[in-house]
């Protein structure tokens, strides 16, 4: 995608956000932020029956248009999705989906709904462990 396609989509996913809100029958909630700059994404996760894929992935959140986008990006791309798409998934690759020259400067807003989602997984799989 040419720079201009990329700031396209990033806005669009910003001014019309996929997936977000509460998610009513969520598995688990995590919320998320970045300290450095105020922005903050709340991941809600529903695990499928089959216990190794994402059913349904909603977040809220606020903050920069980066983080809000990359939020909105990412769930539109995880739901149905098996585990694994979120464990290898990189922050290198997240940056890459989003636009690198794009978001470049803004890696730690960028990853936010990443590092979150990530967090609300392990959490998820902590707690299957312990029961």
């Amino acid at each position: 995608m040419d720079r201009e396609a990329l700031i396209a989509r990033l806005l669009d996913h910003y001014q019309h956000p996929r997936n977000r809100g509460p998610l009513g029958d969520a598995d688990v909630i995590v919320t998320g932020g970045d300290p450095g700059c105020g922005d903050t994404v709340i991941a809600y996760l529903k695990i499928a029956p089959s216990g190794d894929l994402i059913a349904a992935l909603s977040f809220d959140g606020q903050g920069c248009t980066v983080s809000q986008a990359a939020a909105s990006l990412l769930s539109e791309r995880m739901v149905g999705a098996p585990f694994a798409a979120v464990d290898t998934l990189s922050p290198e690759e997240m940056i890459d989906i989003l636009g690198r020259e794009i978001v470049g400067a803004r890696p730690r807003c960028a990853t936010l709904a990443l590092r979150t989602l990530k967090i609300a997984l392990a959490m998820y799989r902590k707690e299957r462990h312990e029961r």
